[in-house]
Order: C-alpha cells, then sequence, then structure tokens
C-alpha cells in the first residue's frame, strides 16, 4: 500500500510554502525520519521527513512551486513492497566486489550517516550548490555534525590550499568582462527577504514612527565584565556578553514605561504586563527576530545562553517558527557590525525598538576634566501614535542611568 507524504500542517500565520529542493530522487530509498524536502516559508524552512522507510515511488511537485497545509508532495512504496526494486545506487553497490582502500594520511574520516541526515537546511544548500560530498567534510559541530562554517572552511582551503599534498581542483572563474562591457544578473527574491521588504514597508506605512537618540558611558559595564567574565563562562559555561546588561536594563525602563511595551489592536492599546524581547539576528537568509520569552524572569547566565542558541540555530537554519513570532519589545545591535548609528524600523506590532551601536572610545568632561570613555550611541523608534516624546526620551535616560550604574540592575532601584 502506497505511503503519501503530505506538506505539513503550517503555522497559523503562514498560509503557503515554497518548495526549495528535494533530497532523493524516485526509486531510491529512504529512512523512516530522513527529511526528503525543504520548504521556505516566510521565516524558517521547514523540512518534511520520510512518514516511514520505503522507495520513493513518485514526486507530485517539483522544486520551485508554491504548496499549501495538506497537498500531496509525494508517494512512497513501503519498505516490504519496494525491497524488490533497490535504488540504483544500492543495485550497483549490490554488484561490486567489495574493495578495501586506506585513507589517505591526514584525510578527515567519512561522516556517518546518522550525521549525514542531520545536516541544517543551509548546510544542504551549500553542498549541492558546490557539488561537495559530506564525507570529505569534517564536522565540528556536536557529535561530529557539519555547520555552515565547516563547509566554507573547505572551500577556502580549496582555492587557497595549503602546501602541494593534494591536487584539489579550484573552482572555474568566469573570463573577464571585455572592455567597456557591463554585466548583471537577476534572481528571486527569498521568500523570507520578500516578507522582510514587506514588513519593512508596512512599517514606515502604517506608524508615526519617530526615533531619538542618547549615549551611554559604559565604563562601569566593561570594567564589572571584565573582573567576572571568566569566573562567569567557568560556573555558567556561556560567556558574559553585553547584552543581557542591556536587555536588564531595557526591562526596568519598560517597567517604568509600559506604553513602550505595549501595541496597538484596531482602536485599543494592549499593555502587555510580561516582557518577550526579540532579538534581532543576522543569517544566511537574512535577518531575523527571535524572541525571549519572560525576559524578566531569567537570569544574566539565562538570557545568554538563550541568546547564544538563537545565534546557532540561526546559522543552522534550524530555527522553529515558535520562536521568531511574538514579542513585545526589540533589541537591534548594529554595532557588532561596525555602525556607530542608525534608526531602526519599527517590528510591528510592537511599539518600540532599541538600536545598540558601536563601543567607542570619546572624550568626556568628568569632574570638569577631559578623559576618554567607551561610549555607545543609542537609538529607540518608536509610535508616537502611543508614546509621546517624553516618554521615549524618559525610557532611554531610565536605560543609560542602569547600565551606568549597574548595581542598579541588581537591586531593580
Amino acid at each position: 500500500m502506497s505511503i503519501e507524504v503530505k506538506v505539513p500542517q503550517l503555522p497559523e500565520s503562514v498560509t503557503d510554502a515554497t518548495l526549495v529542493n528535494w533530497h532523493k530522487s524516485p526509486g531510491e530509498a529512504v529512512a523512516r525520519d530522513e527529511n526528503l524536502v525543504d520548504l521556505e516559508t516566510d521565516k524558517v524552512v521547514l523540512e518534511v521527513p520520510a512518514p516511514a522507510a520505503g522507495i520513493l515511488k513518485e514526486i507530485r511537485i517539483e522544486s520551485g512551486a508554491t504548496v499549501t497545509s495538506g497537498e500531496l508532495l509525494a508517494v512512497l512504496e513501503p519498505a516490504a513492497a519496494g525491497a524488490a526494486a533497490p535504488a540504483p545506487a544500492a543495485a550497483a553497490a549490490a554488484t561490486a566486489a567489495p574493495v578495501a582502500v586506506a585513507a589517505p594520511a591526514g584525510a578527515a574520516a567519512p561522516e556517518s550517516s546518522e550525521n549525514a541526515d542531520k545536516l541544517s537546511p543551509a548546510v544542504r544548500r551549500l553542498l549541492e550548490e558546490n557539488d561537495l560530498d559530506p564525507a570529505q567534510i569534517a564536522g565540528t559541530g556536536r557529535g561530529g555534525r557539519i555547520l555552515k562554517s565547516d563547509v566554507q572552511t573547505y572551500l577556502d582551503q580549496r582555492v587557497h590550499p595549503e602546501g602541494d599534498t593534494e591536487d584539489t581542483p579550484l573552482p572555474s572563474v568566469p573570463e573577464p568582462a571585455a572592455a567597456g562591457a557591463r554585466r548583471e544578473h537577476r534572481v528571486p527574491m527569498s521568500r523570507l527577504r520578500a516578507r522582510i521588504a514587506e514588513r519593512l514597508v508596512d512599517a514606515q506605512q502604517t506608524t508615526a514612527m519617530l526615533t531619538t537618540f542618547n549615549e551611554v558611558d559604559l565604563t562601569e559595564v566593561m570594567a564589572l565584565r571584565a573582573r567576572y567574565k571568566d569566573r562567569f563562562e567557568k560556573e555558567h559555561g556561556v560567556r558574559l556578553g553585553f547584552m543581557s546588561f542591556f536587555m536588564r536594563a531595557s526591562i526596568e525602563a519598560l517597567r517604568r514605561f509600559p506604553a513602550v511595551n505595549a501595541s496597538i489592536e484596531g482602536q485599543d492599546i494592549i499593555y502587555h504586563e510580561y516582557y518577550d524581547v526579540g532579538i534581532a539576528v543576522s543569517s544566511e537568509r537574512g535577518l531575523l527576530v527571535p524572541v525571549v520569552r519572560d525576559a524578566d524572569q531569567l537570569s544574566f547566565a539565562g538570557i545568554e545562553k538563550t541568546i547564544n542558541d538563537y545565534g546557532k540555530k540561526a546559522r543552522d537554519g534550524t530555527i522553529s517558527m515558535d520562536e521568531l513570532t511574538g514579542g513585545t519589545f526589540t533589541i537591534t545591535n548594529g554595532g557588532v557590525f561596525g555602525s556607530m548609528l542608525s534608526t531602526p524600523i519599527l517590528n510591528p506590532p510592537q511599539s518600540a525598538i532599541l538600536g545598540m551601536h558601536k563601543i567607542q572610545q570619546r572624550p568626556m568632561v568628568v569632574d570638569g576634566e577631559i578623559v576618554a570613555r567607551p561610549i555607545m550611541y543609542l537609538a529607540l523608534s518608536y509610535d508616537h501614535r502611543i508614546i509621546d516624546g517624553k516618554e521615549a526620551v524618559q525610557f532611554l535616560v531610565a536605560t543609560k542611568d542602569a547600565l551606568e550604574d549597574p548595581g542598579r540592575l541588581l537591586l531593580q532601584i
């Protein structure tokens, strides 16, 4: 009896998805729970696993098509029924006599099939685009899992090999353009990029967005971090970054100015009595904003661990839809890319977003003397429909005061 492979139930806010690529061809054997196909939604890439072991009999929908929940993707023949028709690769292997081949000295051990099944969509796509065999790449992830950085390192070594121990073919280089020739190429937007564009334009057109600025002296935060970062990492297994300080300072300010943590729904203002803080994370697919739930109840270590986990998931393409939905306030850090100042765009229906920037030594007047201090510019973009300028400025001042005297974060004063 044939087994149908269908599009899983998509999240409530997602109406359809794009079929990115198949990982199996008709006639190939598949194992239960092995990923068959990747579906790209507006926010994440979903993997569709095989519901049972068998042979992929028929593919009903090709790559690039738009699909909806419950739509038939493919048909499998159960393992028992398909036993008489092994996959072509398996049949060829069965007829060949086994030959022992010694691995070259220094070569990485082939990846186990278990680890191969755990490749993220981002890694699979990079492997397929460069026609690479995962068995040739040593994984540095947990349990030997191949990460995107491992594939990139392998590609870099092919282009710039160290020594002459291996004759690795270099990637083809396009012919130089003729004098005066101008080239261009056109690629479709990914669903995520299109969705980001739509939301940014929508935010500009449907909110009364305004940005206010301030600066913060991070001398005390940096001194506290330098004093305890080694012990903190040893105790909690995660590095002490700046984001936990900014999140805790923001939450204290949000408590004092609840409109900054509110949202508009129709003609109503919803004041959220909880703090689900979105953290903007850059990935190869675009900007993602995973949400730290009940951030006010987390310790510094809990905040850092959550953010670190989200960063890994974003890079590996394994972040879930639930982790990207909701949020009452957002923090974005352009400083990691060198940004000195920016005006972040709101993430509707939220009413405010805090922008962090590069820490720079600047001259400051302290007690009548000019001294160099580590200064960061802060930017708060807010919806002027429900947040007055006074509240926005006071929110930034409260955040600044907490960061310049971080003991207040512990005492909550």
